[in-house]
């Protein structure tokens, strides 16, 4: 086998830092994997684009790279101001729905006109990104009456949070389904719904896209306490999860989010779905050349949990040093994979003869030296299923002759994705894969290949485990 290839993937958001031709570039040479496009910020103009952009440069390099869609979700925000009020501790606050107007020194109007409704009093709210703390004192027709516990500078359009508080925005907005129409158009592999509450939400996003006739992955965004409540109906509804640990980490008590992190991971491992870790991974490299211990250590940490992924945010989209940050999450990812995982996928559930195929082909490629996971799908679903079970050593190659698929499985741990023109007859395109991997160097002569494929079988394809040796 040649060399230790990366199994954790990278996802990157992109911005006006990394919108240009070279940039890009150079973090897909840095080793990024999957490019995110945050819909709170991009213009449709912006994204119509930076999608050719990618996939003309992968083409070029060539490397295959997915694109994530990211919806805004129903954010609830605060309105515009003339100038940014400076509060302090016992200030009154007077948040108002539907143009109500206040006759408190301090007030902001809100998006959400539902909110007098869903909070009630004695519940906190958390204003830009958890820095503002206020208490609800009393509510009346469309305003909400508040107190500032601690000091903040309050800006136009920040973010509003309700740890606990049940709220009854719908899954999808207007602006989420123009976006998700746009990415549609412009086949974006996968498509994130933030805020993503429960079962049903995933749902809707699904019958949304099977309307427009979309094969985009749903990722499931994990932000908050409801979705916590509910993760493991979550997780088997999505096609990927994302542990969005920004909102997340500021909806639920802060010593809770690790334990949330490892649990979510863990489920994920055991019934087979892909699992990002994201935000604040190199937070201070926004700014600074190099990361802090801790950063490095959370990056770490993520890699030994084995997630298929981890995401830059803020690092890549509007950081001084995105190359960098792809660099050390590259970096850090390679050297931790050698030190081995935690072990989370060692008791997968296994719930059909297919499954339990991929299963004995892994176990068979643990028990051989120089080892190679040989996989052909054509719609995906063998090779998830031979990464959901994180083979010890072995790389997964896994053959497609499906563009779209090519681009998808990208995201799965330890699989690099191939597109070959598959042969009537299976063997033809077994010993073009073989030859494929030799030329590229990707083999050395005599390396174990443990081959995965559907046989012809009179009438039938029949899934079936080969040995072969690499050329």
């Amino acid at each position: 086998m040649v060399g230790h290839m990366r199994r954790t993937k990278i996802i990157c958001t992109l911005g006006p830092a990394t919108e240009g031709s070279e940039t890009l570039r150079g973090l897909l040479n840095a080793g990024a994997d999957i490019f995110r496009l945050n819909m709170s910020h991009a213009r449709h103009e912006w994204v119509r684009e930076i999608v050719p952009r990618i996939r003309q440069i992968a083409a070029e390099i060539p490397r295959p790279v997915a694109i994530l869609l990211d919806t805004q979700g129903p954010a609830i925000r605060t309105g515009e101001l003339k100038s940014n009020l400076e509060l302090k501790p016992g200030d009154i606050l007077e948040f108002t729905v539907r143009g109500a107007k206040s006759e408190e020194k301090y007030s902001v109007d809100v998006n959400y006109e539902g909110l007098v409704d869903d909070i009630s009093v004695g519940d906190v709210v958390l204003v830009d990104n958890g820095v503002m703390r206020l208490l609800v004192l009393g509510k009346k027709r469309n305003r909400i009456r508040s107190k500032v516990l601690t000091p903040g500078m309050l800006g136009s359009r920040r973010h509003i949070n309700l740890p606990g508080v049940r709220v009854n925005l719908p899954p999808l907005t207007q602006k989420d389904l123009e976006d998700i129409a746009l990415g549609v158009a412009l086949k974006v592999d996968f498509v994130a719904l933030s805020f993503a509450r429960k079962k049903s939400d995933l749902q809707e996003l699904r019958r949304v896209l099977k309307k427009a006739k979309s094969n985009a992955r749903i990722v499931a965004k994990i932000e908050d306490q409801s979705a916590v409540r509910q993760i493991d109906e979550m997780i088997d509804e999505a096609d990927v999860v994302m542990i969005a640990r920004g909102d997340l980490g500021i909806e639920c008590p802060m010593e809770e989010l690790p334990i949330i992190q490892r649990k979510i991971v863990k489920r994920c491992l055991r019934v087979g779905k892909p699992v990002i870790v994201a935000t604040h991974m190199l937070e201070s490299m926004i700014e600074n050349p190099v990361p802090t211990r801790a950063e490095i250590t959370d990056v770490a940490n993520a890699v030994f949990e084995q997630a298929d992924a981890i995401m830059l945010s803020g690092e890549t989209s509007t950081g001084r040093y995105p190359v960098e940050c792809v660099k050390v999450f590259d970096r850090v990812a390679r050297r931790i994979e050698r030190s081995g995982g935690a072990g989370y996928a060692d008791n997968p559930i296994l719930e059909d003869a297919r499954q339990k195929t991929c299963a004995a082909a892994v176990v068979l490629a643990n028990s051989l030296p120089r080892a190679n996971l040989v996989v052909f799908t054509h719609h995906g679903t063998m090779a998830r299923y031979v990464s959901n079970l994180r083979p010890e050593n072995a790389p997964i190659f896994a053959f497609t002759s499906n563009e779209e698929v090519f681009r998808q499985i990208v995201i799965s741990w330890g699989t690099h994705p191939v597109m070959l023109r598959f042969d009537d007859d299976p063997n033809v395109t077994i010993e073009s894969a073989i030859k494929y991997l030799s030329d590229k160097k990707l083999t050395d002569p005599g390396d174990n290949l443990i081959v995965l494929s559907d046989m012809v079988g009179g009438r039938d394809k029949v899934d079936c485990v080969q040995l072969r040796q690499a050329k």
